[in-house]
């Protein structure tokens, strides 16, 4: 019988890309603290996981000029991004909480390292099975 990495590995593996995506985003939340009329966006990781979606399809933007790039993130990713609604709405419009961008961004780090350690322990077992030991 055949091994199947996505039935061997289960859903760490999509996981990790998940949570990758979420610390880019955290990142620039953090990155952008100062920025007047920044919004702070985030992803509901559950939702993505379980591949639902608040936006049946994304919206393409209008490149005016040939110059204009189609957006940096990928409309597939885009389509998932929320924004955060702020506890302590700023003068300058924006929606960053510094310290609650680091917590997320903290969490975000310990659950990615624990779906590596899990893919970290299943590669190890299935090394062992191969091996025969």
């Amino acid at each position: 019988m055949a091994i199947s990495f996505d039935s061997a590995l289960g859903i760490h593996q999509q996981a990790m890309l998940v949570r990758t995506q979420r610390a880019e985003v955290l990142a620039n939340n953090i990155a952008n603290a100062d920025t007047p009329n920044y919004k702070a966006r985030d992803l509901d990781f559950k939702a993505i996981l379980a591949g639902q979606s608040d936006t049946q399809q994304s919206l393409a933007m209008a490149a005016t000029k040939s110059g204009h790039s189609g957006g940096i993130i990928e409309p597939d990713f885009a389509a998932d991004l929320m924004y955060r609604v702020p506890l302590q709405p700023s003068i300058d419009g924006n929606t960053v909480d510094q310290q609650m961008e680091q917590s997320e961004y903290a969490r975000n780090a310990l659950d990615f390292q624990t779906s590596f350690t899990f893919l970290n322990r299943k590669f190890t077992g299935l090394t062992k099975a191969i091996k025969g030991e």
